[in-house]
């Protein structure tokens, strides 16, 4: 993996920063020359000592360098070198270091930047997990396939997890066997991409052309015998004729589930199943098959055509609390299931998304038209499960309901290299866009959800039902060029027009500053916003949750609604943010490069969703009279200001041992802190009943939820046909708190190991390895949080609770 972290001296730069943005980051102007002279010494000392060569890189190296990158950028010919903005750049072999094959677990385990928990028992989170970057929401994370913006999913993580109250991309619909690589801005780029770019940029870039077809097997399973996994790929490339070429990429992938659940101590001395492991907590059963197709067209005048189309079907069974004995008798269902039963949800989640678009060159402008169409529609049936109100007569299964957003741009591009006497020609880049977005919500079938539903997940009722949509315009211009050979700079303005919301502008300023051939500096300065998703706007459910150790029925209201105002919401508004970044840059050899970048980002009226808010008689009574039968309730608000300081240190390095083959060492780092600057007033009505509407818990998911760091440290040899990897990723602490501080718990740093060891020969690879080699589980829950002895994991883990996994990978390639 190449994480930015070179440059040479021919062309870029950084700003003369304003001293504002030094007091904003508590770094005195007079302190960064020396800042830089001193950390360039230390960082060339290791260098001088090991005798590295400065003038004997190798070519792969020097490839990577100067590898053309296309995010962050509307120049055709910028490198990664070259970049202002710190990119990771994570290649196809990259993707394959890991035992996983699902996507946004390996760039968890990759990125320092990225955290990537697994939840469980959090409904519809546990189909759909969402991923942070830089420890912000997932839905403040914009995700591009080839440049073009991706749909979100129809999702809305409402449970106790991080991420709740987001609608994030999936990305584990896009299949690893049809990505080239994937480059990460680790940078706001409201200004140059519109809403949702506030922590970053992640663009996958799929793979091109006829040539280079492969065929692949991958399987693998936990150290305890669960959690078995195949996934069956293939990309195939086909040349229709010297001017057209198609790309099929495929990949099937079958996982059984995993479960860590405790012994369930609830009505112990009464149940039946007294001393068994009743629940299932860890990963669901899931089987996923996904497919993109893409290709091009080359025609006459300079003209292509391209298009690519993305399909994924993934069906999971995810399991709700096991409901006792004690409880079916209770509710006049034992004769169904004298033992008590375990309440799964079976999704379907169906992603789909096609891009077509015609590119070329006239009057020295290049331009790319494209029109970009994109769904995702989740379906949710409840297994083995129970009406209440209907006694013994219940059926066992329901269907719940769905949700599905959907997303329709058309985009125009335009940009030219204009000479005015700078160092190199000045990039002026134009572009328009046209937006509709729809977000709907199916009711379940009336037994769903009538005389309190399905236990597990009551359905979507008649009254959540609805169709949402609005539209959007933006207009935006880029300019890029280097001032002089050592000094680069680039402007990003953008506006942009909501048929719900109303108007929302950015901007973007960014240079770099070559002080010599080993070192560099470079910064940003950027607004941005994010816009209230439709989900976000218009989600409405009533559900099963556990609150404060209890299964209670918690409904989710749209701000909109009456049920909501009677709780005092108000009205959505666009998040707005500010971003700074200040990056060093070191080569103390042509083998070794160093990147330093501290940041800060501070997001107001970020849109997150309320405390559940456990409602006393009087409030029940209110929206009893609406219909609405409930004992908590929630929203979305605009209620809280938050600031993010961090610092991503990366270098890489690579030893030719020359008979004895070669290594390359890398060591990234990641340190994030996020804190509150202010929070609303508390709306009247909740305070006359006691109710606070960001309580504690709410707080702490936003601010100390995610590790406040995480250092991952990796060696790769080559050998002839052999290669090994060792990592070793250090994970730092975090805490969740509950709504007392008796159910507080910090949860301690853990370091995990992963090994492997591959062997190629012609087109035939194989590798076989372990993760998590050490077998580190994090630490147990306190009782007061486990639910009667079935909860032994948090799912706030950034690296879950499965233990050491095994597997093993061939593919062949022609």
């Amino acid at each position: 993996m190449l994480i930015a972290p070179a440059f040479n001296n021919s062309t870029e730069s950084i700003m003369t920063t304003p001293r504002s943005v030094h007091a904003s980051l508590g770094i005195p102007l007079r302190a960064i020359p020396l800042a830089a002279s001193t950390l360039l010494a230390l960082l060339a000392l290791p260098a001088a000592a090991q005798g590295l060569p400065t003038s004997t890189a190798s070519a792969s190296a020097v490839v990577e360098l100067n590898q053309v990158v296309v995010t962050g950028t509307r120049r055709a010919n910028r490198t990664l070198a070259e970049s202002e903005s710190p990119v990771d750049v994570i290649s196809a072999q990259d993707l394959r270091s890991s035992g996983s094959t699902e996507l946004a677990t390996v760039l968890g385990q990759l990125l320092p930047s990225l955290n990537f928990p697994r939840p469980s028992v959090t409904d519809a989170s546990d189909a759909v997990r969402p991923a942070q970057l830089r420890g912000l929401s997932p839905d403040q994370t914009l995700v591009l396939v080839d440049g073009k913006r991706r749909h979100t999913t129809g999702v809305v993580n409402i449970n106790g997890s991080q991420g709740r109250g987001s609608s994030p991309v999936d990305l584990n619909a896009i299949p690893v066997a049809a990505i080239e690589r994937i480059e990460v801005l680790r940078d706001g780029a409201a200004a140059q991409y519109g809403s949702d770019a506030i922590a970053g940029v992640i663009n996958i870039v799929l793979k091109k052309s006829a040539k280079g077809n492969t065929v692949g097997l991958d399987v693998g399973q936990t150290d305890e015998g669960d959690g078995r996994r195949v996934t069956g790929s293939a990309s195939l490339g086909l040349s229709l004729s010297d001017a057209a070429w198609v790309r099929l990429s495929i990949e099937s992938r079958k996982q059984d589930f995993t479960n860590r659940a405790g012994v369930d101590t609830r009505d112990a001395a009464a149940e039946p199943r007294k001393g068994q492991v009743n629940n299932r907590v860890g990963d669901p059963d899931s089987t996923q098959h996904a497919a993109v197709l893409n290709g091009q067209l080359n025609l006459d005048g300079g003209l292509q055509a391209y298009a690519f189309g993305t399909l994924s079907k993934r069906d999971t069974s995810a399991a709700a609390f096991w409901r006792t004995a004690a409880t079916a008798k209770a509710n006049n269902v034992a004769t169904l299931y004298p033992e008590g039963f375990l309440p799964l949800q079976d999704s379907t989640s169906t992603d789909t998304g096609l891009v077509v678009g015609l590119r070329g060159e006239a009057a020295q402008w290049r331009w790319d038209a494209s029109l970009n169409h994109g769904s995702n529609e989740f379906k949710i049936d409840v297994a083995n499960t129970a009406n209440y109100s209907l006694a013994a007569a219940s059926p066992t299964r329901f269907y719940a309901g769905a949700l599905k957003n959907q997303q329709t741009l058309a985009n125009l591009d335009l940009s030219r290299d204009i000479e005015a006497g700078f160092a190199a020609p000045v990039t002026l880049a134009l572009g328009a866009e046209v937006r509709r977005e729809q977000y709907d919500i199916s009711a379940g079938e009336l037994n769903s959800y009538q005389g309190g539903g399905a236990s597990g997940f009551p359905g979507f009722q008649a009254s959540n039902a609805g169709s949402h949509s609005r539209h959007s315009e933006s207009v935006y211009a880029s300019a890029e060029t280097s001032l002089s050979k050592d000094l680069s700079a680039s402007l990003a303005l953008r506006g942009e027009r909501y048929s719900d919301f109303g108007n929302a502008s950015s901007v973007k300023l960014s240079s770099r500053y070559v002080f010599s051939p080993a070192a560099a500096l470079r910064g940003t300065i950027s607004t941005g916003f994010r816009a209230p998703s439709l989900a976000q706007q218009y989600f409405a459910t009533t559900s099963t949750n556990l609150i404060n150790g209890a299964l209670v029925d918690a409904g989710t209201f749209p701000v909109a609604s009456a049920a909501a105002a009677a709780l005092g919401a108000v009205p959505l508004k666009a998040e707005k943010s500010s971003n700074v970044s200040v990056g060093l840059l070191l080569q103390p050899s042509r083998d070794w490069q160093t990147t330093i970048d501290v940041y800060q980002i501070d997001i107001d009226k970020r849109i997150l969703l309320s405390a559940n808010l456990s409602l006393p008689t009087a409030l029940r009574n209110t929206l009893a009279a609406q219909g609405v039968l409930v004992s908590a309730g929630r929203y979305f608000t605009n209620a809280l200001d938050t600031r993010t300081r961090g610092l991503d240190l990366v270098s890489t390095l690579r030893q030719d041992w020359q008979a004895w083959g070669h290594s390359d060492f890398s060591l990234a780092y990641n340190h994030n802190k996020n804190t509150v600057k202010h929070v609303a007033d508390n709306p009247a009505v909740l305070s006359a009943n006691s109710l606070t509407l960001i309580d504690r818990v709410t707080l702490a998911r936003a601010t100390i939820g995610s590790p406040k760091d995480k250092l991952v440290l990796a060696v790769d040899h080559s050998l002839g046909a052999w290669t090994a990897r060792f990592s070793a990723t250090r994970y730092g602490s975090l805490t969740t708190q509950g709504s007392t501080a008796a159910n507080d718990q910090t949860f301690n740093p853990a370091w995990l190991a992963d090994v492997s060891l591959g062997w190629h020969s012609g087109g035939l690879s194989a590798t076989v390895g372990v993760d998590n080699l050490n077998n580190r589980y994090p630490d147990r829950v306190i009782a007061a949080n486990a639910v009667g002895g079935i909860l032994q994991y948090s799912s706030f883990s950034p690296f879950g609770f499965n233990g050491r996994q095994y597997y093993g990978r061939v593919s062949y390639s022609w």
